[in-house]
């Protein structure tokens, strides 16, 4: 018997199609590998570029703006009276006090009484002064018109003399003429009417010079009288101040001083405090104090609503690195003020129009403003940028920057100062 062998079922391979098929698949993986580097390339090349890595949620991104700047700070301040006088001793005495701390009173009101008698005897004395001069302005009145009619008689006699010297002479000439009477005669005519003459003019000149005299003394009294007058309205005044009044409407605030004790001159009696006007007392960093100036405005925050005010004292000491300031409000004052009251009061130092500007972020205390870090897609590369002024909410660019440009405006510190960092998403 036979046993047939597997060569009918055997099949034979075409060596050229087989090597076709290789070609194909070949030039298939060429292909697919191409476009795999063609699309990793470029990522490849930004990794090669980039000195570091940080992924993209880890960053803040800010466009560059124009716009108006405005320059400002915001500090805390607490409500004060903006008048709170305190109210003094006048002389030295023993007080009375007629109120009590936290009770109302109005302007004038009696707050409290001094008892100094050093001050009112010598008000007394003074007076009694201002009486004796008086008596002194009177009398000289008096010996005035008396001297007026003394000079007056001595003026009238020696005219009365003049005229009868006068009435001798022309008896002489007429009888000298008619040698009725001698030249010796004649002669001593002319000598009575000369001396005569000599008498009535001395006599006038002696009540021109008296009444001028009793004139300069009449004045000089009147103003030793004015002098005393004067002396005694102010102890008057000193005397009316015993009566210690309110100097405004508010409320008492410390007493310096107990009942009945006694008090120096010029001592601290008690405090009273207006409360119909408030201003806000603040404290500004040392750093801004070359930039404040009075006038500035101010805006201040009571319960989300913003009030106008103006910046009118600027204490010239620098206490903690912190200047004391104050603020008044310029329109209406907002109701319901309480001393001490915590506000926020922003200060406007500056105000600029289309101004180059970034929102304000951690970079700055990364690069010191000398640098940012400018976006380019996913490419972030170090850029030199000058900057200005500074707000609470913006930087002002001054170059480096254009406007529509992108920086990292969150902390670069773990950059490392690197020229280009990758943004990874």
């Amino acid at each position: 018997m036979k046993i047939q062998d597997t060569s009918n079922q055997d099949v034979q391979i075409v060596q050229e199609k087989s090597n076709a098929k290789l070609v194909l698949l070949s030039l298939f993986s060429l292909v697919i590998l191409t476009a795999i580097i063609w699309q990793l390339a470029p990522a490849a090349s930004r990794w090669a570029q980039a000195e570091k890595s940080v992924a993209r949620d880890r960053v803040r991104i800010a466009t560059v703006s124009r716009g108006d700047f405005t320059r400002d700070i915001a500090v805390q301040g607490r409500v004060v009276a903006a008048i709170s006088p305190t109210v003094y001793s006048p002389a030295d005495g023993t007080i009375t006090l007629a109120i009590e701390a936290g009770h109302e009173v109005g302007k004038g009101q009696v707050l409290a009484t001094l008892d100094s008698p050093e001050l009112t005897n010598e008000l007394s004395q003074q007076q009694a002064i201002h009486a004796g001069l008086k008596s002194d302005i009177e009398r000289q009145q008096i010996q005035a018109k008396r001297q007026k009619l003394s000079d007056q008689k001595a003026v009238d006699l020696a005219n009365v003399k003049l005229i009868t010297a006068k009435r001798e002479k022309r008896r002489a000439e007429q009888g000298f003429s008619k040698n009725a009477i001698s030249q010796i005669d004649y002669e001593k005519a002319e000598d009575d009417l000369q001396n005569a003459t000599l008498l009535y003019r001395h006599a006038v000149q002696d009540a021109e010079l008296n009444i001028e005299s009793l004139n300069f003394d009449s004045k000089s009294l009147a103003l030793d009288l004015r002098r005393q007058t004067l002396k005694i309205d102010e102890l008057q005044r000193q005397v009316d101040a015993l009566q210690i009044r309110s100097p405004v409407s508010g409320i008492v605030g410390n007493l310096n001083s107990e009942n009945k004790s006694f008090l120096s001159k010029n001592q601290p009696i008690l405090t009273v405090v207006d409360l119909s006007r408030f201003e806000v007392e603040i404290q500004i960093p040392e750093t801004y104090a070359d930039d404040l100036a009075l006038g500035m405005a101010a805006d201040i925050d009571v319960e989300q609503d913003i009030y106008p005010a103006q910046l009118v004292t600027i204490s010239p000491e620098i206490i903690n690195n912190q200047v004391t300031a104050r603020v008044r409000f310029t329109d209406t004052m907002p109701p319901g003020l309480r001393q001490n009251q915590r506000l926020t009061t922003k200060i406007i130092l500056e105000h600029k129009s289309q101004v180059l500007q970034v929102a304000r972020g951690q970079f700055m205390e990364s690069s010191g403003g000398k640098f940012a870090y400018k976006v380019f897609g996913e490419l972030a590369r170090k850029t030199p940028i000058d900057i200005g002024a500074k707000s609470l909410s913006h930087i002002e660019i001054l170059s480096g920057l254009h406007e529509g440009e992108q920086i990292i405006i969150s902390g670069t510190d773990s950059f490392q100062a690197a020229d280009q960092v990758l943004i990874s998403q």
